[in-house]
């Protein structure tokens, strides 16, 4: 059985992120998930999370891509967590491009998977924000504005 980790904070969960662990899991047989939990987020990242810890588990297990989903507490455990879990390949957003290589000296593939472009968790908030600014009387964006569309 080929085991395959990813690693996020999968607040707000969108489009994008199912893609991500859609085609993570293509890349073996069983799909672990580690995410950040409230207070590395918070204490390590200067994070702030709409969803909580347990939120956002629940909705990551949901997803029928996942197996099992682990907290992430430290940016060191990943040396760990690869042996734990006897992992094959480590995946992630290829923002991080470069920055995890040091796994594959744990015999481990390094996997950087490019972004779904047009959504992310922080775009998401921005467009929310500007859409209820009240620089105006009418909001900035309507939902017909908002492009919505994955296949594009």
């Amino acid at each position: 059985m080929k085991r395959v980790i990813t690693y996020g904070t999968f607040d707000l969960l969108h489009y994008g992120h199912i893609n991500l662990l859609r085609r993570a899991k293509a890349l073996g047989d069983y799909l672990i998930v580690a995410i950040s939990t409230d207070e590395f987020n918070w204490n390590q990242k200067n994070k702030k999370c709409y969803f909580t810890y347990e939120q956002r588990k629940a909705l990551v297990e949901a997803v029928r891509y996942v197996d099992l989903v682990i907290p992430e507490e430290s940016w060191d455990q990943k040396r760990k967590d690869v042996t734990e879990y006897k992992i094959d390949t480590f995946v992630i957003g290829d923002d991080w491009a470069g920055k995890f290589d040091f796994l594959e000296e744990e015999g481990v593939d390094v996997v950087y998977l490019s972004r779904t472009p047009e959504i992310s968790s922080t775009q998401i908030k921005k467009d929310l924000y500007d859409a209820n600014a009240e620089e105006s009387a009418e909001s900035k964006l309507s939902h017909d504005e908002i492009d919505t569309d994955p296949l594009k």
